[in-house]
């Protein structure tokens, strides 16, 4: 069973998930890679799976069988469990017992079908799929923090090549969000609007770091970007997180998010990326628009940490932002 203990050093909280050793590993390394017969996310092989949670499938499918857009199941190599106790102990050293939720998102029923090849109807079963799972996880008030995010590529930290997403919720907020939530809340009572919303003015004003567009979503790469190429994708308007998005909005950014990842696909070849979903914490307010802005963060795995990143906590990215925002744009170098 899982723990997440208490780090009295750095005022932050670890994972101890002993079981997360045991999950497959597709390291370039290896010859050995999983088939559309073996791999336990293809459509004909749901029972190499546990029992789904949710699903869009065909009207005349039943659960845990073919005839799926999607699919959701509980990780198998789980870091924290639903079925755990809720209990925090207050010891010497001191930990949550393994409790939250740990799902998979089986983005397609076809095998090794990379993100940027996404069709507009599959990214946008994605999102709703995406939406449907955190409007449901909300109504767990255990839970105040959840982790959306998706690993492609063996550098991302991927262990399966079939495309899939991943959920984490826990009963704690990490530190750094906390602050950041913290930063957010104090900049809103400030200024009466978000710190998201003045950082994408400033960009338009600016236009060096602007990509593109599309319907109320806008796509910039940060002005101080932690990885090289990373791209931003936020709200232009009110829209706090993903289960208050409508269809219509899904549609938007699903052509926004293809478009995006077409364009980094033409500068960077094939690569390997972590993508994460903005979530407020689950107990704020929703029918509030206040400090927080629905955003989507594309973080391209094409250049190493070292010590210096580690030890300091600081990123270093050896290309401009503006740069990589004007190769996206299609824009000639010079």
């Amino acid at each position: 069973m899982s723990e997440i203990r208490y780090d009295r050093l750095h005022d932050t909280y670890v994972l101890i998930a002993p079981e997360r050793i045991h999950r497959p590993d597709f390291s370039p390394r290896k010859e050995t890679k999983l088939t559309s017969v073996s791999c336990p996310f293809c459509e004909g092989n749901e029972a190499m799976t546990p029992k789904e949670i949710f699903a869009i499938r065909s009207s005349d499918s039943i659960a845990n069988s073919i005839g799926w857009q999607t699919r959701v199941v509980p990780n198998l190599y789980k870091a924290v469990a639903i079925e755990a106790p809720y209990q925090y102990h207050f010891e010497t050293f001191s930990y949550w017992e393994g409790f939250g939720a740990h799902e998979v998102i089986i983005d397609t029923p076809k095998h090794h079908l990379s993100m940027m090849t996404w069709s507009l109807t599959e990214t946008s079963a994605w999102f709703k799929t995406l939406r449907q799972r955190v409007e449901d996880l909300r109504r767990d008030h255990r839970l105040t923090y959840m982790s959306l995010f998706k690993n492609e590529g063996f550098e991302s930290g991927a262990t399966l090549e079939h495309s899939h997403t991943q959920l984490i919720a826990l009963p704690l907020i990490p530190k750094q969000q906390k602050d950041r939530n913290r930063r957010e809340r104090e900049y809103f009572e400030h200024h009466h609007y978000a710190l998201i919303e003045s950082i994408i003015r400033d960009e338009e004003n600016h236009g060096v770091r602007l990509i593109e567009s599309h319907g109320e979503f806008i796509a910039f790469c940060p002005y101080a970007s932690h990885y090289p190429f990373e791209v931003m994708i936020s709200s232009q308007i009110c829209v706090e997180q993903i289960d208050t998005l409508s269809d219509e909005s899904i549609d938007e950014l699903s052509i926004l998010l293809l478009s995006v990842l077409q364009k980094m696909r033409l500068c960077l070849g094939e690569f390997a990326f972590n993508l994460s979903i903005s979530t407020p914490p689950l107990g704020e307010d929703m029918g509030a628009c206040d400090a927080h802005r629905l955003m989507i963060r594309i973080m391209p795995r094409i250049y190493r940490f070292g010590g210096f990143e580690v030890g300091s906590e600081m990123s270093i990215n050896p290309v401009k932002p503006e740069m990589a925002a004007k190769l996206l744009r299609g824009e000639k170098h010079g």
